[in-house]
Order: C-alpha cells, then sequence, then structure tokens
C-alpha cells in the first residue's frame, strides 16, 4: 500500500469515525428525548432511561463493531518499505 493510498484510508477511517459518532448522537435523542413521554417502566424504570443509557451502549457497541470490520484496516503509517 503506498503512502498516499495510507492517507486516503485514515481519512476514510476518520470521516466514517465522524458519521458513527453523530449515529450515536442522534440515536441517543431519538432513545432518550423521543421516549420521554412514554409511560412504560421496566423494574420500576422509565423506558426512556433504559433506551437512551443501556440502548446508546449497545448501539454504540454494534457501531464500533462495525468500524472495525468493514472500515478500519491494520497498515503501518511509517513503513520504510513505502520509500523504495
Amino acid at each position: 500500500m503506498k503512502r498516499s493510498e495510507k492517507f486516503r484510508q485514515a481519512n476514510r477511517e476518520a470521516k466514517a469515525t465522524c458519521v458513527a459518532a453523530a449515529a450515536v448522537i442522534i440515536f441517543w435523542c431519538l432513545a432518550g428525548f423521543g421516549l420521554a413521554d412514554s409511560d412504560i417502566t421496566i423494574l420500576h424504570t422509565p423506558l426512556w432511561v433504559w433506551g437512551g443509557c443501556v440502548g446508546t451502549w449497545i448501539f454504540a457497541i454494534l457501531v464500533t463493531i462495525f468500524l472495525t470490520e468493514k472500515v478500519f484496516k491494520n497498515f503501518d503509517l511509517d513503513s520504510k518499505e513505502d520509500e523504495k
């Protein structure tokens, strides 16, 4: 992999991470504030707490797994073989 390709890949990873962070924030708003009017409770805890805290945590884990398996690539940015 050439140095320029490595930097393009790093930029793709950075952009995907920004999109993932925005997706988690949007999910948190929808799951927390969106469920605030619900009268449903689980273990005497309102549904918005479960959605906003536990649901967001699980969603963030799933997004991270997606990023690591589909977007990120393992490479050495300072590889000496690029200079040849």
